[in-house]
């Protein structure tokens, strides 16, 4: 059976290394993150308790965590890197993710990736 519940975490900014000219190797810059993973409401609100749900503080201390120390050149390894590491450490079924850098293009107001990943 799919599961239609979501919860979802949105615009968690994290500072880190991210891009591939040389001087953005030297600058730590923001990214913003927003995702979004499957669980059963029913269940959690029929139990109320954290066990029951996803563990979105754990999930969003981990994620600060893992961007912070990332230092990659792209926005699409960083969001599937941090994406497999979320599914394999809380054991989520999938992510749907979307990971911007604000202000990289002049007169946009971010540029990012969205992607979606499922446990193997």
């Amino acid at each position: 059976m799919q599961q239609s519940d979501i919860v979802f975490l949105r615009s968690l900014a994290v500072e880190t290394t991210i891009g591939f000219f040389e001087w953005e190797r030297h600058v730590k810059q923001t990214v913003v993150i927003d995702m979004e993973f499957p669980v059963d409401c029913a269940r959690a609100a029929s139990s109320d308790s954290v066990v029951d749900t996803v563990d979105y503080k754990s999930i969003a201390k981990r994620t600060i965590g893992f961007v912070s120390e990332a230092q990659y050149h792209l926005v699409e390894t960083l969001a599937h890197k941090l994406a497999m590491t979320l599914i394999d450490e809380f054991g989520i079924e999938w992510i749907r993710m979307s990971l911007n850098k604000p202000g990289a293009i002049r007169g946009s107001r971010d540029v990012g990736v969205t992607i979606e990943r499922r446990k193997a």
